[in-house]
């Protein structure tokens, strides 16, 4: 087969890792990919943006199968247009992207089919969600309804901080993102990400992860894309995951498909495991980052075929195998993130860190500009690595990061800790 996977972050660089060590993969290529997935495939200058454009490519170079990335581009219709124009691609179409999209359709979906979430009303202008807001009181959280690349989430501690954001979603930070805004309650409990394959009708659950969100230790600071992530999550067992699964994932699957946009590709519930048990935080439409890096490194099975799977609607009897081990990702950060960083630092060391054992560097903004590795975005790297344990496998990636040259950079030091502190009470 020749695949294309559009994307140029550490996802990507995860999914082109996994995808080239498939026996289907004749011909890889990444649009338009970063240093490190230049190493696994053929990275070629295409704009996700022009569909027309992607089209032709996949024409000219017989693609048989497009594996959509980012969000962007789902929630912009591409997969309708590859699929229209007769090449197979793996993600929702336009409709179902909504899912991502829109936080207030996915919570008006979750409302009328009586999917545990958050309570919520959603606001276009900002004196009636500042009148919510001070019914309701502090903490609560307030959201910009459209994509805003991880960073439309306030968690407000308190009234004040709730006005701030929805002065400055209404206020055009945000773009088109901040038109409108969903304000909810806040949830008591730990976060855990959960993964389905889904193919319109069938939803395969795929091993569990917790990521990350804020950008300094012990949880502090504002909320990024991810700092870093470990697999698998200590809080959803066997029994959490059949929770999971017949409260959330499968009514989601039946409402979209009575509404006539069936959702095929993954689909990433962010969860938080209450008191009353999983609650529904946000869908994504697409593998979580930094998630799909662990996710990647415990998967036994070959990534492809679960793909077209997933796309063809031939999921009811398809089954994936995991590596029992745990997967851990430090996020390597420009100085600045998630506010304004530099791009072009020098990055050196990185062979001596991927010589680590169990360790898997992938590059989420990098690029290479005569024979050396610069940074080109505000999350660089994913320092990933795999152990017995989670503290083993937090124990490697640090290893890893310590021997990286990199003066522009930052990360946090503390990936894993719940984890760690759990196996630690557990041997006790």
């Amino acid at each position: 087969m020749n695949i294309l996977l559009l994307g140029s972050g550490g996802r990507e660089h995860a999914l082109a890792w996994k995808m080239a060590a498939s026996p289907l993969a004749d011909k890889l290529y990444c649009a338009p990919g970063n240093a490190g997935i230049a190493q696994e495939a053929e990275c070629v200058s295409l704009d996700m943006t022009g569909h027309a454009a992607v089209i032709a490519f996949c024409h000219a170079n017989r693609i048989d199968l497009v594996v959509v990335g980012p969000e962007a581009p789902l929630c912009a219709g591409i997969v309708d247009d590859l699929e229209a124009a007769g090449i197979k691609a793996f993600g929702p179409g336009k409709i179902a992207a909504q899912l991502e999209g829109s936080k207030g359709f996915t919570k008006d979906l979750c409302r009328a089919n009586n999917i545990p979430t958050a309570a919520y009303e959603r606001f276009c202008s900002a004196t009636p969600a500042k009148d919510y807001i001070r019914t309701k009181g502090a903490p609560i959280v307030v959201k910009a309804d459209g994509l805003a690349a991880g960073e439309g989430v306030v968690v407000a501690q308190s009234v004040t901080e709730a006005e701030e954001a929805v002065d400055m979603m209404f206020g055009g930070s945000l773009g088109a993102a901040g038109v409108e805004v969903v304000v909810e309650e806040f949830l008591d409990g730990e976060e855990a990400s959960f993964f389905a394959l889904c193919d319109g009708e069938t939803a395969l659950p795929l091993s569990t992860a917790q990521d990350h969100k804020r950008v300094f230790d012990g949880d502090k600071g504002p909320n990024t894309g991810g700092m870093g992530a470990y697999s698998p999550a200590p809080n959803i067992d066997d029994a959490m995951s059949a929770r999971v699964m017949k409260e959330i994932i499968q009514p989601t699957l039946r409402a979209m498909k009575a509404m006539g946009a069936p959702y095929k590709g993954v689909l990433y519930a962010g969860l938080m495991i209450t008191r009353d048990g999983p609650k529904l935080i946000e869908y994504n439409a697409r593998f979580g980052d930094p998630e799909t890096q662990v996710l990647m490194l415990r998967l036994m099975s070959d990534l492809v075929p679960a793909l077209l799977a997933s796309r063809d609607g031939m999921l009811k009897n398809f089954d994936l195998r995991w590596f029992p081990d745990a997967a851990l990702t430090v996020v390597m950060a420009a100085n600045g993130y998630p506010g304004a960083t530099q791009k072009g630092s020098v990055i050196e060391g990185l062979e001596a860190a991927a010589a680590v054992e169990g360790v898997q560097i992938f590059h989420a903004g990098t690029k290479a500009e005569g024979g050396r590795i610069l940074a080109n975005g505000g999350r660089v790297l994913d320092v990933s690595a795999l152990g017995k344990t989670v503290e083993e496998a937090q124990a490697r990636a640090y290893a890893a990061v310590d021997r990286i040259r990199w003066a522009d950079g930052f990360c946090r030091r503390d990936i894993g800790f719940r984890a760690v502190e759990r196996e630690r009470a557990g041997r006790g």
